[in-house]
């Protein structure tokens, strides 16, 4: 069985604003048919991207899923071989659902607001 590694650093059920801002990153273990198989919170001590950095990939991640990244750690975890989807901004399961559909793209907003009456 193939396990793909998802990470999203996370505020709550929000996506954290920006990379070096993230304290919890939430780890989305999948399997071939891209339901969740294992689910983990990781807490950091302290808001780092270098820490950050050093626990996705201790943790083998796949994918990552975040806010604003400084292009410094963009390339970096890029060369590493990681999916990045930076500019995200929204909850993490309607990332995560966009993820599964092959739907997500970097930059996307993903709340649901009203606008002069109608949903955008």
């Amino acid at each position: 069985m193939t396990l793909h590694k998802i990470a999203i650093p996370i505020l709550g059920e929000e996506i954290v604003p920006r990379f070096d801002l993230t304290t919890e990153v939430i780890i989305l273990t999948t399997a071939k048919n891209l339901c969740i198989q294992d689910k983990k919170i990781i807490v950091l001590p302290r808001s780092s991207s270098d820490e950050l950095c050093h626990t996705l990939l201790a943790q083998e991640i796949n994918t990552l899923i975040c806010g604003a990244i400084e292009d410094e750690y963009y390339e970096f975890l890029k060369w590493k071989k990681l999916h990045v989807f930076d500019g995200v901004s929204g909850t993490w399961p309607h990332a995560f659902e966009r993820w599964q559909t092959q739907t997500l793209n970097p930059g996307d907003i993903l709340f649901i607001r009203m606008v002069e009456g109608n949903l955008i």
